[in-house]
């Protein structure tokens, strides 16, 4: 069974669009979403809406729950003053813009989904199995992924939140983070998703797509979103090293 899973569109009309394109092409057996539709981008309602019409199931980000439940924060972390700033600028014109009907969408999504595929047991989460908004960096001390795939009761971890995909074996569980499709921080501004094969060593391939990225970036500098959030997808998320999502 081949699986595309993705994550992490953050309102990014174009990026999402080129993702379902070339998800199309491969004839895969399923798709999944593992969150955060909306924040930072200039088109949440018509990301939300182009993920429900198509039917992919999807679960929730916590920028989605942030937005969906019109909370004080959307649960991101920020290194500097700067960063928090512009991130919950960028929280307060999401809520603003995002519709009723799209915020109730969002409210519905649930925060994990569990699959049986090929003989392997998947996990899909937004940002750990213990809370949507953990960063699961690559670095992170491995008897902390250990504790974790003792807990998962899974032997493939499939998540987004931190925008850089990489898979790690610990312990004869793969964690699996499937990167971004609409804001990626690894240097390469192509969206990016994955391949998932559950029976595969590694159990994931990563797929760059371009995409008309000087549409959205031209669209959030002609909105009272931060500019400098243009600059970003342009670059990959080189430009700035906060940890945000």
């Amino acid at each position: 069974m081949k699986l595309a899973v993705f994550s992490d569109v953050h309102a990014n009309l174009p990026a999402l669009e080129a993702v379902l394109a070339d998800i199309d092409a491969r004839q895969v057996d399923a798709v999944y979403c593992l969150g955060d539709l909306v924040g930072y981008g200039p088109f949440p309602n018509e990301v939300v809406e182009h993920i429900r019409a198509a039917g992919i199931r999807t679960i929730a980000g916590n920028y989605d729950d942030g937005v969906g439940f019109e909370r004080e924060e959307c649960g991101c972390a920020y290194r500097a003053p700067l960063d928090r700033e512009l991130g919950q600028r960028s929280f307060e014109w999401t809520k603003a813009h995002v519709t009723a009907d799209m915020k109730e969408y969002l409210r519905s999504l649930h925060f994990d989904v569990r699959l049986d595929a090929d003989g392997k047991r998947l996990l899909l989460v937004h940002g750990s199995p213990r809370r949507i908004n953990e960063y699961l960096f690559e670095d992170r001390p491995l008897p902390s992924f250990a504790r974790l795939a003792a807990a998962a009761n899974a032997d493939v971890i499939l998540f987004g939140h931190t925008h850089k995909p990489y898979t790690k074996l610990v312990d004869h569980v793969w964690f699996v983070n499937v990167g971004s499709v609409g804001k990626p921080k690894d240097g390469d501004w192509r969206a990016c998703y994955a391949i998932v094969d559950p029976a595969a060593a590694p159990p994931a391939v990563f797929i760059r797509v371009p995409y008309e990225i000087e549409r959205t970036a031209d669209a959030i500098r002609h909105s009272d979103l931060p500019h400098e959030f243009a600059a970003d997808i342009e670059h990959g998320g080189a430009t700035r090293q906060e940890r945000t999502d």
